[in-house]
């Protein structure tokens, strides 16, 4: 049955800065989540951030006055109750920095032992308990131009995901790329079976794709030793060939479209079979119509075919940047969802279900982002202004799966009524105060 929980705000960071919920977003409290992953356990995390920047502070100037930046991570229970919540980037009440700095547009994988990993582009990754209570190990790779230009810092990735044996299916950024300034997430690679990724211990990353091969200007110092290929750092030539912009474009009219493409975060369908999204420049005079690939890659980088049946303008992800894909790689299943409808694909690539937001029905789905799915099979969407989560059981029959999400969307409107009336959330933010705070 599909189910729904709100994603909350600790009741103490409210009252700490003093709040004020009912203000619009460009005067008060801006809730933007970034993503979720799901533990076999059945439990969930999400990241998301949480923001107050006014151009004018209040007389006073009081430190519950400013502006302020959280990082959040919060994990619910399988019944959607908040257990543990941590928060990070803003500096701590004393002053002191956070051991995680930065807020933004950050990834989360659930490791093998329970570890929770958040990356952040171009290369940041950390390492924390299970519990949210501390920061286990931080490689930081420090992003604006001047560190970048630099080359300093320790990175690991810009993404990883996690395969059903336990590898990792990353995504590593390169310096020295064609003209391009600093850092650029680049390099698909995967882990090898067995290795581990643990405090103070890097697990070897494999590449298997390389997106941009114009690395001429590349030197010594923008090799990372733990990204490799054919038993050396992947740098210069040393790389995937064909690149991949090249493999996703092979097959259409006008190659050029894949000229300074870009890289969505990798998918598994498998331990050796991932969705690749690849899309084309992004420019400010609209880019619906404009060409993308989700290509098939297996474990040796060769193209095995791509997600079929979506046209390049009815079906356009461009439109509102909805960009991810998932999977489930238990059942070898692959979902994306944008303005214009849910699909679902079977591993072979072939188009099995679509709910078209035209449908009454369906039309509420252009208020979700599909976020994740979970080890039971489950999509998790998060509808963008109402700050709640559900949970969308999939059935066996990817046919019937259209059913099952109309029958969500209206578990969906007779869940939140009562979630309304639990927690009263003013401006939909949910406030409560029975999690477990910890701060980095």
């Amino acid at each position: 049955m599909a189910h729904t929980f709100p994603l909350t705000l600790p009741a103490s960071m409210v009252a700490a800065h003093r709040v004020d919920l009912t203000a619009k977003p460009a005067e008060g409290l801006r809730v933007a989540v970034f993503d979720v992953a799901a533990a076999p356990s059945g439990e969930t995390y999400v990241l998301y951030g949480a923001r107050r920047y006014r151009t004018s502070i209040p007389s006073g100037d009081g430190p519950a006055e400013r502006n302020f930046t959280y990082g959040i991570i919060s994990r619910y229970a399988p019944d959607g109750s908040p257990s543990d919540t941590a928060l990070f980037a803003q500096p701590h009440p004393d002053g002191s920095p956070s051991a995680i700095p930065e807020a933004g547009d950050m990834t989360l994988a659930i490791l093998p032992d329970g570890t929770v990993a958040l990356s952040e582009k171009p290369g940041s990754t950390f390492l924390i308990s299970a519990d949210l209570s501390r920061v286990l190990e931080a490689w930081r790779l420090p992003f604006g131009y001047s560190a970048e230009e630099t080359a300093s810092g320790d990175p690991y990735a810009a993404s990883l995901s996690v395969t059903p044996s336990g590898r990792l299916l990353g995504v590593t950024s390169e310096y020295g790329l064609s003209n391009w300034a600093g850092a650029r997430p680049n390099i698909v690679a995967l882990s090898e079976p067995g290795s581990t990724l643990i405090p103070g211990a890097k697990a070897t990353l494999r590449a298997i794709a390389s997106l941009d091969n114009r690395a001429s200007r590349q030197t010594d110092a923008d090799l990372r030793p733990h990204v490799r290929f054919r038993e050396a750092p992947v740098g210069r030539d040393n790389r995937p060939s064909p690149s991949l912009a090249e493999l996703v474009s092979s097959s259409t009219a006008r190659p050029h479209d894949y000229c300074d493409c870009t890289l969505g975060r990798p998918a598994p369908l498998g331990d050796d079979l991932f969705v690749v999204p690849v899309f084309s420049p992004i420019y400010r005079s609209g880019n619906r119509g404009a060409p993308f690939t989700f290509a098939l890659l297996d474990d040796h980088g060769r193209m095995t075919g791509r997600l079929e049946g979506l046209d390049p303008y009815k079906d356009s992800p461009y439109t509102g940047f909805c960009f991810s894909v998932v999977a489930d790689p238990h059942r070898k299943r692959a979902f994306h969802l944008n303005r214009y409808g849910l699909y679902a694909w079977s591993a072979d690539g072939r188009l099995r279900a679509v709910m078209s937001t035209q449908d009454k029905a369906l039309k509420a789905l252009t208020h979700f982002a599909l976020m994740a799915c979970t080890p039971a099979g489950e999509l998790l969407l998060v509808h963008r202004k109402q700050n709640l989560l559900l949970r969308v059981p999939v059935p066996e029959d990817l046919c019937e799966l259209p059913s099952a999400v109309e029958a969500a969307l209206r578990t969906y409107g007779t869940q939140r009524t009562a979630l309304k009336k639990r927690f009263a959330p003013v401006g939909w933010h949910w406030v409560e105060e029975s999690a477990r705070i910890h701060r980095f």
